[in-house]
């Protein structure tokens, strides 16, 4: 069974998209409506701008989200999913190649999201880090103790069996790391990450998020959506709403993802989208999976 997963923030990089911009007319005609939606010409950011206007929440969202969606839809008869799942922002983009969202409405979607967290990460500085070879049990139990003292750290993205992202205040997270790298972690590597992405800090722009959601029509999807939030699938529409709503405070379950995938018959994953971190995570999850990308 074939599987097209996307990916998420942190897997951009400048030019991304332009050999579909140039190559395409679909790609080329979604990538104008998107400059046309958004009231400014992310294409040239995404084209010719410098790492660090890329590196903006508000503009990285979009960029990635429009690279994954449009590489998917410029597939044509090639992209028949049998399922498809996204790491965290790559749930909007999974969700308008399975026709739940059409690609206006995700587009707005992830702008609004992208403008409420970026908000978010104003109202308190916050970050994130990489937790290496450590078990997921460990750093849980490290994060509650840091929690305990009345710190802001959790774990937010199981990435793949020992990696596991972790989020909070930057006073938690500095705790989190010595304490991470006492207990035998190979790496606690702070992440150059605009806030505490998947933690209770993102509270506000969770709020935002619900509203736009909430007002915005979503369909039955054509496949299953594996889902961030307990990393099983889904295909109804309020269901799916629920958990994207969900998904902005919760962590993100991409290992249980994909070994749920893979034990529901998916044996070929197809990454949609810039970079290639989503082929190598699954291939530490499950090293005989056919992991690639759309090349």
């Amino acid at each position: 069974m074939k599987a097209f997963v996307f990916p998420g923030q942190g897997a951009q990089f400048v030019g991304m998209g332009k050999d579909l911009y140039d190559n395409s007319p679909l790609a080329k005609e979604l990538f104008e409506k998107a400059n046309n939606i958004l009231g400014y010409r992310i294409t040239d950011i995404m084209f010719e701008g410098t790492d660090e206007d890329l590196r903006q929440t508000k503009v990285t969202q979009p960029a990635v989200f429009l690279h994954s969606v449009i590489s998917a839809l410029c597939m044509g008869d090639k992209f028949k999913p049998d399922m498809t799942a996204g790491h965290s922002l790559g749930e909007f983009s999974a969700l308008v190649a399975a026709e739940a969202l059409s690609f206006e409405d995700g587009l707005k979607l992830v702008y609004a999201r992208a403008m409420a967290m970026q908000k978010a990460c104003e109202i308190q500085p916050s970050t994130m880090a990489a937790i290496i070879a450590l078990p997921d049990e460990k750093v849980e139990e490290i994060c509650a103790t840091v929690a305990a003292q009345g710190d802001v750290c959790v774990a937010a993205n199981y990435n793949c069996p020992g990696q596991i992202v972790i989020s909070g205040s930057i006073e938690g997270i500095n705790k989190a790391c010595e304490l991470m790298k006492a207990a035998g972690a190979k790496r606690a590597l702070p992440l150059k990450v605009g806030g505490a992405f998947h933690s209770p800090l993102m509270n506000p722009a969770k709020i935002e998020l619900e509203a736009a959601i909430n007002a915005t029509e979503f369909r039955t999807p054509k496949c299953p959506i594996y889902q961030n939030v307990d990393a099983k699938p889904h295909t109804n529409p309020e269901e799916i709403k629920k958990n994207l709503i969900a998904q902005l405070t919760a962590s993100v379950r991409w290992t249980q993802t994909v070994q749920n995938m893979i034990a529901d018959g998916a044996d070929d994953f197809t990454e949609c989208g810039p970079g290639n971190v989503l082929q190598g995570l699954i291939k530490k999850i499950d090293k005989e999976t056919n992991a690639h990308g759309i090349e």
